[in-house]
């Protein structure tokens, strides 16, 4: 059974779908805390040197998320998807500008104090990460959604197999499947 906060969420969903301009000022207050909680997640997972704050994260997925008049939100979890992909998009389109010529070229800075120590940090290339993903989605779009829910949204197989409308043991099956795929596209020819 739906908690009342998930059923008040749904019923704004579905107000914004139908164009009610009043509901959309209703749904950041109602789910802020938890967007907020989604960015801190992804920005953890963003290599060293990244500008981008989870506030201005979540202000700027939530303005593409509710500025788009075509949504068709149906449930909380997708809601959750949907600001997941958003905040992915957002974290590559900054990483592909810095990484961009007239920003330095990926170059870093480094701090005359700290010139001692050269190592660089492992980080996810974020550009590879979304390249792999969209193999992945062009191969099969469920398991690409599973990746949003689990890895950027932050759900559990649980949650993940709610939001989607599938079983737990799918989720659990296609994550083995998605993680071996990952590996196998990120890791380094060399490597292998």
């Amino acid at each position: 059974m739906a908690e009342p906060s998930d059923q008040r969420t749904t019923s704004i969903l579905k107000a914004i779908d139908d164009g009610d301009a009043k509901a959309a000022s209703e749904l950041l207050p109602l789910l802020y805390a938890e967007l907020r909680a989604l960015a801190r997640r992804l920005m953890v997972k963003t290599p060293p040197g990244n500008t981008l704050q989870p506030t201005a994260l979540v202000h700027e997925a939530y303005m593409r998320l509710v500025g788009n008049s075509d949504a068709g939100w149906n449930s909380r979890g997708h809601f959750y998807a949907a600001a997941a992909q958003s905040m992915r998009q957002i974290l590559v389109d900054q990483t592909r500008r810095k990484h961009a010529a007239k920003h330095g070229g990926g170059q870093k800075r480094i701090d005359l104090d700290d010139v001692q120590i050269a190592v660089t940090l492992p980080s996810t290339d974020v550009l590879a990460l979304d390249d792999a993903l969209n193999k992945l989605e062009a191969i099969d779009p469920r398991k690409s959604r599973i990746v949003l829910l689990r890895y950027f949204a932050g759900l559990t197989n649980e949650e993940t197999a709610a939001a989607l409308g599938c079983s737990l043991r799918t989720v659990e099956r296609e994550w083995k499947f998605i993680r071996a795929f990952l590996y196998t596209e990120l890791s380094d020819p060399k490597d292998v």
